[in-house]
């Protein structure tokens, strides 16, 4: 019997009974009796502050100790900025401070001008944008609706890729938003790279030690809650310590002839403890190729069990490469370090601020060993060269299988990156990794990124489904789990590939769902079965009727692949179906696909 079993949810939200449930699996009799105590403890004061049920059940700010409302607003498209607030809410809970923490997809804008300490955790996506799903949050607060903020309070976390030429934009535009409505700055805005973990703790810091100072300075009877000392939770297996799954499958899914390798990989869990849920990510803690730190140890004319020190431990070079940094893709840092030390006329130039475009174009072009080989630097040490290098990031691929069907296993759909530069054949990282140089057998580690903007409609309404190549993978995952829970709503795919006899990816699966009415239609594309090549958007088109029917039934949409061709192509061929079968123009068009995501019947996951 599960905790489950015993004991449902009753007011909890279904988010917060996840969290519940995560916790369970990890604490002991002493740790539940000491939280029992702890929530009994926190409900009587919630019941002398006069919030009793209504706080705990509904949204709204709880007062902060300081007596003033703070509200942690954050945007994200992989999670990274999920995981940033809430540490930031436990840190502001341990002195004291009661947060309320909003995904930007689920708040209210024209709360704003109630708020008073707003704290801003908010990633950007592609050059410049917003993460999607806060999208309609950045319409409200940067159009003409937005109210002024002249008591309110604020500071920005901003996280971005520093290889993009508009780093951080999304920060720093509710940044410049913030201050144009008239809120004060609690601190100045903070820009994170990838590696964005000390600077992010850092402000963390600081910002919590301003404000429990404030608090420090108020009669004691102003604070509601005392602090509690929180207990050591047992360890659980995530970001920060994955969990070394083993390879049990890892087979080629596209037939003779493809043009393109696409492989369903299975992972075990078994031990782990780990869960997920339809439409959640798997991080893949992957490896440096051999081959290519050699190369980069080789240009650098250094030798691979050379010893180098991080963070205070001391590894070999060649094991450095391999493990903690990004050898491949080249960011401006390295080119700071490299001009810094090179004094290479073209790399100082590439720094300046008006030479960004070409700066970009020039990294898009040479990998971190080529910059290293054009501009040579005898005499180097290991040191010197790792010292503009970004730590190596973990890679997220989309869950292809439901762990109600699959138990303890964890399925993916990849398909290996692999391209010529500089006559030189070079390939993806994690892809390479698992492709090329892992074994049945052998483990990597891993963890669950949760994707709560990604999921199944409740019960039985009706889902459309768009994918490209991979794109298809959590659609899988999707029909499992409908198969499994009995439901019996309509689903609709529109799948798109090179050429049907070798590259429809899971077609048995799909065709036996058809047969069963689990999945009720199938639209398919080819794009290089015809000499005029036909994507899934232009199959959408030709079933305009149809699909503005769903949508007009309650049809919850997905999109998932490519966010540089497909998903755009597909966002604007979804506002044309509305345009010509409503009768209405574009602008009523583009406000209907507005409302679908601001009521999360539209949801991307693109990568």
């Amino acid at each position: 019997m599960t905790v489950r079993e015993v004991f449902p949810e009753g007011p909890l939200t279904p988010e917060q009974w996840q969290h519940v449930q995560a916790l369970s699996r990890v604490v002991g009799s002493d740790q539940a009796r000491w939280l029992s105590g702890y929530f009994a403890g926190f409900d009587a004061a919630l019941v002398r502050l006069g919030q009793g049920e209504v706080a705990l059940a509904a949204p709204g700010a709880v007062p902060a100790a300081s007596g003033r409302t703070l509200t942690i607003l954050y945007g994200t498209e992989t999670g990274n900025s999920t995981e940033l607030a809430k540490a930031l809410a436990a840190a502001a809970a341990g002195r004291g401070l009661s947060a309320e923490v909003v995904d930007m997809a689920n708040y209210k804008p024209r709360r704003l001008k109630e708020e008073q300490d707003v704290l801003v955790v908010v990633s950007t996506y592609g050059e410049g944008d917003p993460p999607q799903p806060a999208v309609g949050f950045f319409e409200f607060i940067e159009g003409h609706k937005a109210p002024k903020l002249d008591g309110v309070r604020f500071t920005v976390l901003a996280l971005g890729d520093s290889t993009y030429e508009f780093y951080c934009e999304a920060g720093k535009r509710l940044d410049r938003r913030f201050e144009e409505l008239g809120a004060k700055r609690l601190l100045p805005r903070v820009d994170c790279d990838i590696d964005y973990e000390e600077p992010a703790a850092a402000w963390s810091a600081e910002i919590v030690d301003l404000l429990a100072a404030e608090l420090a300075e108020l009669p004691a009877q102003a604070s509601p809650f005392a602090a509690v000392p929180v207990a050591a939770a047992a360890s659980a297996y995530d970001k920060r310590n994955p969990f070394e799954a083993k390879i049990i499958d890892n087979i080629v899914i596209v037939g003779r002839g493809s043009s393109k390798e696409t492989r369903h990989i299975e992972l075990d869990l078994d031990g782990s403890g780990l869960s997920y849920e339809p439409g959640d990510a798997v991080g893949i803690v992957a490896r440096n190729d051999p081959a290519a730190v050699g190369a980069l140890i080789e240009a650098a004319g250094l030798a691979a069990d050379a010893p180098v020190t991080i963070k205070s431990e001391t590894k070999t070079l060649g094991e450095a490469l391999e493990r903690n940094y990004e050898i491949m893709i080249a960011s401006p840092r390295f080119i700071d370090q490299w001009a810094g030390l090179s004094g290479a006329a073209e790399l100082e130039r590439l720094r300046a601020p008006e030479n960004a475009k070409e700066r970009l174009a020039f990294l898009e072009g040479h990998h971190v060993v080529d910059i290293v080989r054009k501009f040579p630097l005898p005499g180097i040490d290991g040191a010197g060269l790792i010292a503009g290098l970004r730590p190596l990031q973990p890679r997220l691929y989309s869950i292809a299988s439901s762990q109600a069907v699959t138990g303890d296993e964890v399925h993916i759909t990849l398909a290996p990156v692999r391209y010529d530069l500089h006559g030189e054949g070079r390939s993806g990282v994690a892809s390479a990794h698992l492709c090329d140089r892992i074994e049945l057998g052998e483990t990597l580690p891993v963890y669950i990124q949760a994707n709560p903007h990604f999921r199944l409609p409740a019960g039985d309404a009706p889902i459309i489904m768009i994918g490209a190549g991979t794109g298809v993978a959590p659609y899988r995952a999707f029909l499992q789990q409908r198969e499994a829970d009995g439901h019996g709503g309509r689903s609709w795919l529109f799948f798109g590939e090179r050429n049907f006899r070798s590259d429809f990816l899971y077609q048995i699966e799909w065709q036996s769902w058809l047969k069963e009415e689990v999945l009720t239609r199938m639209d398919v594309a080819f794009s290089r079965d015809r000499a005029d090549k036909t994507y899934v958007q232009h199959r959408m088109l030709e079933r305009a009727a149809d699909f503005y029917a769903w949508l007009e039934e309650g049809a919850h949409v997905y999109v998932c692949g490519d966010a540089t061709h497909m998903a755009p192509d597909v966002h604007d061929t979804l506002i044309r179906i509305v345009e010509s079968q409503s009768g209405g123009g574009r602008d009523a068009a583009e406000d209907y696909v507005r409302k679908l995501q601001a009521d999360h019947r539209y949801q991307r996951d693109v990568y």
